[in-house]
């Protein structure tokens, strides 16, 4: 019906193998279905969408290389941490900064090949009180549950090794599963409180990230768990004040010894305040502060505490001139069980966020001009004095045409 639909589709196939001319081919049953299911009721007081999926094949195991390109081009950046000047593949991370990002990975197929089922489960579900509840004549309790709004959602895709069984459950096993292939798994789950308004506002938030992968060397997990809230208030029509309290986990997990030196744990606390003036539409500015604390459990147990400030300045002219720029001062301590090249690791560079222990500077600016209705040029610059190493300058222009 209008409010309510459900699809459904579903294939059983069972393989009997009697006379096995090539070596590996078995007897296998598999199961291929999707089922979806969408709902909207009370006035569009509940809201959800529901998608199932089951399935079979074979998984390709994959090798991966990195390749230099042009600096900016890429996403991956080389940190020689054993100092031998020789490229391994426990040595490149996500690069933090544009100028760094020199290298791009490349996922080469291999010729061996796994039995696999696969799982997939996504859902979305809102909860909206103000569909029933709005109107003049609401208790206090009513206007209160009319400013909230809840909404929930999850998208799991997984893979495991076929042991002769349908896979029908995504929730089975775990990370820690020896059968498990791969699997990438979001939650959300939001709380708002008066949303619509102009005035103020909050948002609680938990997401919860998983994903695993099988590679050459092995497997590869990563996993993260944030708590975050934010609050807001509007004072007049010119300034905007935002809290920001934020406590997040991440880790990785490698099942190669080789590759041990990668792994991490790490625990984060923060908390940021803002302040926002705006004029119009032409001239925007915000000032903030962002204490951090970070905790690494696994190696060296790396631990680091940062004091930031943060300034940034938006200025737009007649809608042909955009001047944007920004400037942050961070002041990093930090502490090692190994004070020898301890810096030098790819848990400190996560940890670090690219940056070293002591004052570091980093600023921006960028200009955009409208030449023609459909021609738009951009300059670009960037400087950065992270620690007590060098300073670092960068430039980029471009000329954009807008067809």
């Amino acid at each position: 019906n209008e409010n309510r639909q459900f699809h459904a589709s579903a294939m059983y196939r069972s393989l009997d193998v009697s006379n096995p001319i090539f070596p590996g081919l078995k007897s296998d049953k598999s199961l291929l279905s999707r089922l979806e299911y969408r709902m909207s009721e009370w006035q569009g007081l509940l809201n959800s969408d529901l998608l199932y999926e089951t399935g079979a094949g074979q998984e390709q195991k994959r090798d991966l290389t990195y390749i230099e390109v042009p600096a900016g081009q890429g996403e991956f950046t080389w940190n020689d941490y054993n100092g031998d000047g020789v490229q391994q593949l426990n040595e490149f991370e996500l690069a933090v900064f544009r100028d760094q990002a020199k290298y791009i990975r490349i996922f080469t197929p291999t010729n061996e090949f796994i039995k696999a089922n696969y799982n997939s489960f996504n859902y979305s579900l809102q909860l909206v009180p103000r569909a029933l509840l709005h109107g003049k004549d609401l208790r206090p309790l009513q206007r209160f549950l009319a400013k909230l709004q809840l909404q929930s959602t999850l998208q799991m895709q997984k893979k495991q090794i076929s042991a002769g069984a349908l896979l029908l459950s995504p929730w089975s096993g775990g990370l820690k599963d020896s059968g498990l292939i791969s699997l990438n798994a979001r939650q959300v789950n939001t709380l708002a409180y008066n949303r619509s308004s102009n005035k103020w506002g909050f948002d609680l938030v938990q997401s919860n990230n998983s994903n695993r992968a099988l590679l050459a060397y092995g497997y590869e997990s990563r996993s993260s768990n944030e708590y975050s809230f934010r609050a807001r208030w509007n004072i007049g029509k010119t300034f905007t004040t935002e809290w920001l309290l934020r406590k997040s986990r991440n880790r990785l997990q490698n099942s190669a010894k080789s590759f041990g030196n990668r792994n991490y744990d790490i625990g984060q606390m923060a908390a940021e305040p803002r302040l926002s003036y705006t004029l119009g539409s032409n001239f925007r500015a915000q000032l903030s502060y962002r204490w951090q604390q970070k905790r690494n459990a696994e190696g060296d147990q790396e631990q680091a505490d940062f004091g930031s400030v943060n300034a940034e300045m938006k200025y737009n002219l007649l809608q042909s001139l955009s001047l944007q720029s920004k400037f942050t001062l961070t002041d990093i301590r930090f502490r090692s069980l190994n004070p020898q090249g301890a810096v030098n690791s790819p848990s400190s560079y996560i940890l670090l966020e690219g940056l070293l222990p002591g004052k570091n500077y980093l600023w921006n600016l960028d200009l955009t001009k409208k030449l023609s209705n459909s021609l738009e040029m951009t300059i670009q610059y960037e400087g950065r004095k992270p620690g007590s190493a060098r300073m670092v300058h960068v430039g980029r222009a471009g000329i954009r045409a807008l067809l």
